[in-house]
């Protein structure tokens, strides 16, 4: 049975806090009642059956392992719980109950909530192509592993074969050309799988036009796995990373996420690196194209792109520009004597992935960039120490459901804990849960990152990161924006209560840090990005390579970022008023200003970090009513809650899908079906802005539909994807499901029911 590791290292890992945060899987034959493994074999079982109905795992396995641990009594049988038809200050107090003694018990012994993380359904094959080519997969990947792998990429295949690019999304060039290829590489046959699963994926690739229609992310596996040739990979031309720092193409002041891709791209593109030629890799060469492949014109290969895959087509200039660099830069940039330009340039980033990979732990910003950097490693030395660290990590990646396991596309510990605080905090029970908010102080305190990142890091293209909170673990290093705030605040909330209840307070200094750094992340137009600040231009998106994502290349501001780094300032501003006063004022002006600019005329905002215009707008409230505006003083506010009244559905709830990410405009579930994270935003919302005032009808329908959905055990259902970047990605936060209706019916206890301005009527 699978057992889960929290905070524990092993060989060749360091870390700067103890391994804090870090969740590992071990599988031990020996772990696990009977009784357990029947019910980890059901689950497996039951999501199987249901997987086309209910396209998400509940994190079955962690859940109850946890729980287990922290002697709470996980039921399986997760019937709904009926709603009382009167609702009542004890109703609502015993659900809160409820919820947060589940939501206590799945707390980890180090402070934070483990969880996966699902995203694109692409990042476990990469993975697998890099062990494979490095000959690490023996090594890294146990035959258990490889078993649960096999089963994750068969339950995430679509009814007609082929992957879609997320667990919702409809097939994919991209994701079924290497999902098919990760499992022959794991040791699956052409005719393996269940009803059929290889042959109807080959299928699909050979209806859709064989694997030369694959976008150009792909392209670029297959090149390294020897599937695909580099002459019908657009040029990634090395060469860019030895520009000055001035020119806006220069790869060091594109996105954090998308520059720590395309550099290692551009050193495999450099190398024209491709792995050995198995007999398996010959194989796949067959059964991966339509024509024959010596015969398949690599040139025009380059252009082609399934329509399946194509959110970001490639403009006339991105396609004029890789024509030419096609047909005369790179002949010329491969011929003696300018080739020393080459050799420069890869070894220069060879430091520089070098550089990355030591400050970063060997972790990376994200699992995508993880496989590339570990590649790039290994080619540059096989046995070097570096690649074994890399090894190592691959372990922090990797993620068991009921549904097997996969590849996160990274952790967000430190996120959920900071959320998870706030929502506590808010309910007038949350005292009886001082063991959960100590030890989730305690783990905010010890993921603060310390120290920025070393040497001369501004020229190795970082910013400053000492004081600031990354997604997920300290180790990671990556500072990130809204992340900080949010930790901030509920370190400045946790402050307000006692030592007995809360834990003891973060020193003063650290918090001043932590401000030091939101403020010199601030952008000319006083709004916030998330890794870093802004540094190319926006038009540079007309270069976007990727076919797949949309604003991937410059550092954009949004309104969640905005609004969580105004209300930690406020707050801190109330603990240490004469630290950097003029400048924090000045500082939340301009930022304020920044989200009164993006609301859409319908009163929404655009959530790019969430589903999406009720993510946006609840954010924006939430910032507006920090500063001192409200439903009496702001058009704004008005606006934005009429806006979200009119989304409310006939059952009380809201739905929002992860289309309007990628439509940009707002669409409903399907079937008008509500979403509990959804619900739970939109209440929040409004309770902060007055509707309880107003017209306190909306809120218990909501608060209703919230509670009739919570289950037996006291957790709430995992539903479709509530998560998003980059417009077409949408992500699952496990999380939320607790979080987020916790939250709302914490506020909802104490605006609606305690000051009995109107009792709810059904």
């Amino acid at each position: 049975m699978w057992k889960l590791k929290i905070a524990e290292g092993g060989p060749w890992i360091k870390s700067g806090n103890s391994n804090i945060g870090r969740e590992t899987w071990e599988f031990d034959q020996n772990y696990g009642s009977n009784e357990e493994k029947e019910a980890v074999d059901s689950a497996r079982e039951e999501f199987q059956k249901n997987r086309f109905r209910m396209r998400h795992s509940s994190d079955i396995l962690a859940r109850m392992q946890l729980a287990k641990e922290n002697n709470f009594s996980f039921d399986l049988q997760k019937a709904e719980d009926e709603t009382p038809a009167d609702i009542n200050p004890n109703t609502v107090s015993e659900k809160l109950r409820k919820a947060l003694s589940y939501f206590s018990s799945i707390q980890a012994h180090d402070g934070h909530w483990p969880g996966d993380f699902p995203g694109p359904l692409f990042t476990t094959a990469t993975m697998i192509i890099v062990l494979y080519v490095t000959e690490s997969l023996g090594i890294t990947l146990s035959l258990e592993h490889r078993k649960e792998i096999r089963r994750y990429l068969y339950n995430r295949q679509n009814i007609d074969g082929g992957w879609g690019l997320h667990a919702e999304g409809e097939s994919s060039m991209l994701s079924t050309a290497l999902n098919y290829t990760a499992l022959r590489l794991l040791g699956e046959s052409v005719d393996d799988g269940p009803d059929m699963s290889m042959p109807r994926a080959r299928k699909w690739v050979h209806d859709h036009g064989g694997a030369t229609m694959i976008p150009i992310l792909g392209k670029v596996w297959l090149s390294v796995l020897g599937v695909f040739e580099w002459s019908g990979v657009n040029p990634i031309p090395p060469e860019l990373f030895l520009l000055p720092s001035l020119v806006p193409i220069q790869p060091g002041r594109l996105w954090s996420h998308f520059r720590m891709a395309f550099i290692p791209m551009s050193y495999l593109y450099g190398k024209k690196f491709v792995g050995p030629i198995t007999k398996l890799v010959m194989s796949l060469r067959e059964e991966l194209h339509i024509h024959p492949y010596k015969k398949i014109d690599w040139k025009q290969a380059r252009k082609l792109c399934a329509k399946e895959d194509v959110y970001n087509p490639h403009t006339w200039l991105q396609e004029c520009l890789s024509d030419c660099l096609y047909s005369f830069g790179e002949p010329f940039l491969t011929r003696w004597p300018v080739s020393y330009m080459r050799k420069k340039a890869l070894q220069q980033i060879a430091e520089f992935l070098k550089y990355e990979d030591e400050n970063s732990q060997y972790i990376c910003i994200g699992a995508a960039q993880k496989a590339l950097s570990m590649l790039c490693c290994w080619i540059e030395n096989p046995n070097s120490d570096s690649f074994k660290r890399h090894l190592a990590r691959v372990a922090d990646f990797l993620w068991v459901g009921e549904d097997g396991m996969k590849v996160r596309v990274c952790a967000g510990q430190l996120w959920d804990v900071a959320f998870a605080v706030q929502a506590i905090l808010v309910c007038n029970i949350a005292e009886e849960y001082k063991n959960t908010l100590k030890k989730a102080n305690d783990f905010i305190k010890a993921s603060q990152i310390m120290d920025n990142p070393s040497g001369d890091f501004s020229r190795k293209y970082r910013h400053i990161s000492k004081g600031g909170w990354a997604f997920q673990v300290a180790d990671q290093g990556w500072q990130v924006s809204d992340c900080t705030a949010e930790a901030l605040k509920a370190l400045l909330l946790l402050s307000k209560f006692s030592p007995e209840i809360a834990g003891d307070q973060i020193e003063t200094c650290r918090l001043h840090d932590a401000v030091n750094l939101l403020l010199s992340l601030q952008n000319p137009n006083g709004g916030y990005g998330t890794w870093e600040l802004a540094r190319t231009y926006p038009w540079m998106e007309i270069f976007n390579m990727t076919e797949i994502y949309a604003d991937i290349m410059v550092e954009h501001q949004y309104v969640e970022c905005t609004s969580s780094v105004i209300q930690a300032l406020v707050l801190f501003h109330e603990r240490c008023p004469g630290h950097r006063k003029d400048e924090i004022d000045q500082c939340i002006r301009r930022a304020t200003e920044f989200i009164e600019k993006l609301q859409n005329d319908d009163g929404s905002w655009f959530g790019s970090w969430g589903i999406c215009f009720t993510y946006g707008t609840w954010f924006a409230i939430e910032g507006l009513l920090a500063v001192g505006q409200s439903y009496g003083n702001s058009t704004r506010i008005r606006k934005a809650c009429k806006f979200l009244l009119s989304k409310q559905l006939c059952n009380g709830g809201w739905g929002e899908s992860h289309l309007s990410s990628r439509t940009k405009a707002y669409t409903n579930l399907d079937g008008e079906k509500s979403h509990i994270v959804n619900t739970a935003w939109a209440m929040l919302a409004l309770m902060k802005a007055g509707q309880v005032e107003r017209d306190p009808a909306p809120l218990h329908k909501a608060a209703r539909l919230i509670m009739s959905m919570q289950l037996g055990n006291g957790d709430f259902p995992q539903e479709e994807m509530i998560g998003s970047f980059l417009k077409n990605g949408p992500l699952c936060y496990m999380a939320y499901r607790n979080i987020f209706p916790i939250w709302a019916l914490g506020e909802y206890q104490k605006l609606v029911i305690q000051c009995d301005l109107q009792r709810p009527t059904f």
